[in-house]
């Protein structure tokens, strides 16, 4: 069983706790595992409790942004959109996931959130920063556009992608606005960018399975033979763990 914890969304009058269908179908399809989903309650869920249940955590990506007090950072623009439900759920249960060896794999936001957990920093708008590249997507374009190839990233020697992918390097999707600024001392890079933006991480000392993607491969990810390898390896991590449990 594979959690993973829901954005907190007003749906008309009422709130909701959801999770996009594109990462259900990746956990079901590419990791072979059962997706439970995990409201965004904050501290009434309790946390080392969930993780007796679990066998790997997936954290999403999703349209709000960390709330910036999280990370020490200016505040946000009028009209930016959070989820602090989601923040006050994730944030803590990312290191006591990691601490007690349960996989994680962290993709967009979760990549985002992963680093801030840790102690990271994050740029609001990487494309404002000089000598960075704008990451965004057209969003004037069909989503198979949005979320088509957009540039490489360099994958470091050593790493878990370059042992997954067999090379060194990847082309990826581009979706996103905010980036990393400063890495957790605890994280190790796996991927850049060509402007030198960070693109994955892992966590250097983790007991398990602990890594991150700024890209979206669970994206068409039966399509694509490396996103079909890291949601693989991210179940068999998975699966091993639900052994032992």
């Amino acid at each position: 069983m594979i959690g993973i914890p829901a954005d907190r969304r007003m749906l008309g009058e009422h709130p909701f706790h959801v999770v996009g269908e594109k990462y259900i179908r990746a956990v079901i399809d590419a990791a072979g595992a059962l997706p439970v989903l995990i409201p965004a309650l904050g501290a009434e869920i309790g946390t080392d409790e969930l993780l007796e249940h679990v066998d790997g955590i997936l954290f999403t990506g999703a349209r709000s942004n960390v709330e910036p007090h999280r990370y020490a950072g200016e505040p946000s623009e009028p009209g930016t959109d959070h989820d602090p439900a989601r923040d006050a759920t994730t944030l803590p249960l990312i290191p006591r996931a990691v601490a007690l060896g349960v996989p994680v794999l962290g993709i967009c936001r979760g990549f985002q959130e992963m680093n801030v957990a840790f102690g990271g920093t994050l740029w609001q708008k990487v494309q404002e920063q000089e000598g960075l590249a704008d990451h965004r997507e057209d969003k004037t374009q069909p989503l198979e556009v949005q979320y088509g190839p957009a540039h490489d990233v360099e994958l470091v020697e050593g790493g878990v992608l370059r042992a997954l992918a067999g090379s060194d390097r990847l082309k990826v999707n581009s979706v996103h606005a905010q980036g990393v600024r400063t890495l957790a001392p605890a994280l190790t890079v796996e991927a850049r960018a060509p402007d030198g933006l960070i693109e994955a991480f892992r966590v250097a000392k983790a007991p398990h399975f602990a890594l991150a993607v700024q890209w979206h491969p669970e994206w068409q990810v039966m399509s694509q033979s490396f996103s079909r390898a890291l949601f693989a390896a991210f179940g068999a991590a998975s699966a091993e763990r639900a052994q032992v449990r």
